[in-house]
C-alpha cells in the first residue's frame, strides 16, 4: 500500500535540495564572475643609448639640435603618462658615456662622493621605474659606475655579471648586481578600481664587455651568456609571483642567430618573457619603412627571419621595442591584461615609437643638468692648436679621407715615441688603423664638420667619438691583409655591366668598424664579392676584394711582422677582426686615444688637413650607376673634379643621395 504522505514530504525535500543547489550554484558563479572580471591596461615606456645626450645640444657642432637630448624626451613621456592611467619608464642603459657631457663628468670634473651625476639626476627628475646597464657604462670601470647610480631614485637590475670568484665552479657564481626586480605595482581599470599587479623586471648587457673594457673588468666579474642566464632566472621571477616580466636587454636585434652580442630574436623565445625592451644597435622597432626593417632582420643570404610582426611590433608574439639614439625616441609597449581566476595574462599588446623632434624640453630636467652642460660648454671651448683648411667626414666611406688621417697620424706619433726604447718593437714597421667614427650612423646630422682655424677640445672629441684608450698589437701580413678584408665588407658586390642603380654601401655595416690601414697602401674591387658579412662572419672563404697590398712599394710579405695601433676596443676583438684578438697586445697602455690626439695637435700647433691616398677603390671599366649616401651638407665640398655628384634627392631618413664615378 503507497503512503502518500511519504512520497508526498519526499517530494517537497527533493524540490527543496535542487533549488538549494540552483541557488547555490548561481551565487559561486556570480562570485566567480566577480573575480575574473578585471582588465588592465598598461603603458611600458623605454628609452636607451641616451650616451650623455642630455640636452637637446651637439657639442661638436656647438649648437643646438632637435635631432637628440632627455629633455625633450622628457616631454613625450609627460604626454604619454596623461593618456594613461598604469605607466612604468625603463631606461635599456649607454647612459653616461657618448658626448663631451660624459668625459667632463668622467674624467675633468669627475664626480665625487655625494654629488650626483648629471644623467642620474634627468632620470630622477623623470621619475624612472628601474634602469639596467649597457656595455658602455662599463667604460669608465666599476668604481666609477657604482659612484654613479648610488644616487639613483630608481631600481637597477642585471643578471648576467658576476662576480669572478677565481674558481671553476660556475653554480656557485654570485651576481655583481641585483638580477631582478619585482615590483608591486597598484593599477587601476577602466571602472577606477585599484589592482595589485606584480611586475618582473630582469636586465642584460652583451657579454662581449668581457672583452670591450677587458682592462677595467677581467678579474672582478665575468658575463655569461643572455639567453641562458634568462632561462636560468624567469622561472624564478614566476615562482616568486611576477605577474608580468619584462626583459630588458641590452643587445640588439641580429638575424645571424650564432650571434651572441645581439640575442633578442633568441631571448623573445624564452618561456614567460612578457615583453622585451631593448638597444645597442641604436635603430628603431617597430621599424617606420620597409628599408629599415629588412636591414635589420634579413640574414646573409636575403632571408627573412619568422616571427616577426612589425604592426604589432611582436617578435616571436612576444611584444618589443627599441627607442632608437639619443633620446630622439621614447619607445612604448601597451598592453591589455586579463585577470583570470587570481591569474594576470597578456590578452594583447601594440609596440611603436614616438619622434620628440618637435616637442619643447622639459624645464625641470633641463634645470637638473644644467650645471653639468656649462661646464662642458667651458671644457670643450679650450683651444689646443689651429688647422689651415675644413675638416669633415662627409665622404670617408668613399675615400681617404683626412678626418682619419689626423687620427691614424697622431696614433702613429706616439706609438713611435713610445717603443723608441724596446729593443724588439722598435725594430718593427708601426702601422695605424682608424675609422670614420661619425659618418651617419645615427642620423644624416652626425658627421664631422671643423672649419678653418682654431682647434679645441671639441674638435678632437668631433674626431675622436669615443672614449677609447689606446692599444698595439703584433701581427704578421697575412693578418693585415684579412684586417682590410673584414674592413671591405662595408662595400655591397658592385656588377660593372648593370644599368641599373647600385648602392655602393651596405646599410647594415656599421661605420666604426670601417677601418684604414695608414703604413700600407692597397686598393679595395668592389666587383668582387665581400669575404666577410658586416658581422665579421665569413661567408666567402675564396674572395679577395683587398688588391695590390704593399708596403714600402713592395707586395706584402704575409708572414712579415708589424705593429699596429689601435684602440682597445678593436685589439680585444671589438668588431670580429679576424686575427686581432687581446693574446697579440704588446702595448697595453691607459693612455686615451683622443688625449693623444689633442697632444698630437698640441706639439704640431697648426695641422695640415691632408690625405696621404694610400688607399681607394680600384676603378671599374665603364659606367655602372653607383650611388652612397651622406649628408645633404656634403655638397658644400664638392668640386669639378670631385669623383661624385649630389643628385639633390634624399632617402626617407633625409640622407642627401649621391652618385660615385667609379670609372677613373
Amino acid at each position: 500500500m503507497i503512503n502518500y504522505r511519504t512520497k508526498k514530504s519526499a517530494m517537497i525535500l527533493a524540490a527543496t535540495l535542487a533549488l538549494t543547489t540552483l541557488v547555490s550554484t548561481a551565487d559561486v558563479t556570480a562570485k566567480t564572475a566577480k573575480v575574473t572580471t578585471a582588465n588592465v591596461d598598461l603603458r611600458i615606456m623605454e628609452t636607451t643609448d641616451i650616451h650623455t645626450n642630455l640636452m637637446n645640444y651637439d657639442y661638436f657642432k656647438d649648437a643646438g639640435t632637435e635631432s637628440v637630448g632627455l629633455v625633450k624626451t622628457a616631454t613625450l613621456v609627460k604626454e604619454a603618462r596623461k593618456e594613461s592611467k598604469n605607466t612604468v619608464l625603463v631606461d635599456n642603459g649607454d647612459t653616461i658615456q657618448g658626448t663631451p657631457l660624459g668625459t667632463y663628468k668622467a674624467k675633468v670634473a669627475t664626480i665625487k662622493k655625494g654629488e650626483i651625476h648629471p644623467s642620474i639626476a634627468a632620470m630622477n627628475e623623470m621619475n624612472y621605474d628601474v634602469a639596467t646597464f649597457g656595455n658602455h657604462e662599463f667604460n669608465y670601470g666599476l668604481s666609477y659606475l657604482t659612484e654613479v647610480y648610488n644616487d639613483a631614485k630608481f631600481k637597477r637590475v642585471n643578471a648576467n655579471v658576476y662576480v669572478d670568484d677565481k674558481d671553476k665552479n660556475d653554480k656557485n657564481d654570485k651576481n655583481k648586481f641585483t638580477p631582478y626586480t619585482i615590483v608591486n605595482k597598484t593599477v587601476k581599470d577602466a571602472k577606477g578600481k585599484t589592482h595589485k599587479l606584480k611586475i618582473g623586471y630582469i636586465g642584460f648587457v652583451a657579454p662581449q664587455i668581457m672583452n670591450w673594457d677587458e682592462t677595467n673588468l677581467t678579474g672582478k666579474v665575468k658575463a655569461k651568456d643572455i639567453v641562458a642566464t634568462a632561462k636560468k632566472y624567469v622561472p624564478e621571477m614566476k615562482k616568486k609571483g611576477a605577474d608580468v616580466v619584462i626583459a630588458m636587454a641590452h643587445s640588439g636585434f641580429n638575424a645571424d642567430l650564432k650571434n651572441n652580442e645581439d640575442v633578442v630574436y633568441s631571448l623573445t623565445k624564452v618561456k614567460d618573457i612578457d615583453a622585451v625592451t631593448f638597444s645597442h644597435t641604436h635603430k628603431i622597432f617597430p621599424a617606420k619603412d620597409v628599408a629599415s626593417l629588412d636591414s635589420m632582420f634579413k640574414d646573409a643570404n636575403g632571408k627573412v627571419l619568422k616571427g616577426i610582426n612589425n604592426k604589432k611590433g611582436t617578435i616571436n608574439g612576444v611584444a618589443a621595442v627599441q627607442a632608437g639614439y639619443g633620446g630622439a625616441e621614447l619607445g612604448i609597449i601597451d598592453m591589455k591584461l586579463t585577470k583570470t581566476k587570481g591569474k594576470w595574462k597578456v590578452k594583447s599588446t601594440q609596440s611603436f615609437t614616438r619622434n620628440a623632434k618637435d616637442k619643447k624640453p622639459t624645464k625641470t630636467v633641463v634645470n637638473a643638468v644644467k650645471k653639468a652642460h656649462e661646464g662642458t660648454l667651458g671644457y670643450v671651448n679650450t683651444p689646443i692648436g689651429t688647422t689651415t683648411d675644413n675638416i669633415h667626414s662627409f665622404f670617408s666611406i668613399v675615400k681617404d679621407d683626412p678626418s682619419v688621417q689626423v687620427v691614424t697620424n697622431a696614433q702613429k706619433w706616439f706609438m713611435e715615441k713610445t717603443l723608441a726604447t724596446d729593443p724588439e718593437l722598435s725594430k718593427l714597421p708601426i702601422l695605424s688603423a682608424g675609422a670614420p667614427f661619425k659618418a651617419g650612423r645615427n642620423g644624416p646630422e652626425e658627421y664631422t664638420e671643423i672649419k678653418k682655424g682654431d682647434l679645441t677640445i671639441r674638435s678632437a672629441a668631433d674626431l675622436y667619438l669615443y672614449d677609447n684608450v689606446i692599444k698595439a698589437v703584433k701581427v704578421d701580413g697575412a693578418t693585415v691583409k684579412e684586417w682590410l678584408e673584414r674592413s671591405a665588407g662595408q662595400f655591397n658586390q658592385i656588377d660593372p655591366k648593370a644599368t641599373t642603380e647600385q648602392a655602393l654601401i651596405n646599410s647594415k655595416f656599421r661605420p666604426y668598424n670601417f677601418d684604414v690601414i695608414d703604413g700600407v697602401e692597397y686598393k679595395v674591387d668592389v666587383t668582387q664579392p665581400s669575404k666577410y658579412d658586416p658581422d665579421g662572419v665569413l661567408i666567402n672563404k675564396d674572395a679577395q676584394r683587398i688588391t695590390e697590398l704593399t708596403y714600402n712599394g713592395q707586395a706584402i710579405d704575409p708572414k712579415q711582422e708589424f705593429i699596429v695601433v689601435t684602440n682597445n676596443y678593436r685589439a680585444t676583438g671589438g668588431g670580429s677582426f679576424p686575427g686581432v684578438t687581446s693574446d697579440k697586445i704588446v702595448y697595453n697602455g691607459q693612455d686615451e686615444n683622443r688625449q693623444i690626439l689633442m697632444d698630437y695637435i698640441t706639439e704640431q700647433k697648426e695641422i695640415v688637413p691632408t690625405v696621404d691616398n694610400n688607399w681607394s677603390i680600384a676603378s671599374i671599366a665603364g659606367t655602372p650607376n653607383v650611388t652612397f649616401t651622406s649628408s645633404p651638407q656634403g655638397a658644400n665640398y664638392l668640386t669639378e673634379e670631385s669623383p661624385y655628384k649630389y643628385t639633390g634627392k634624399m632617402d626617407a631618413d633625409g640622407f642627401g643621395i649621391y652618385t660615385i664615378d667609379l670609372s677613373k
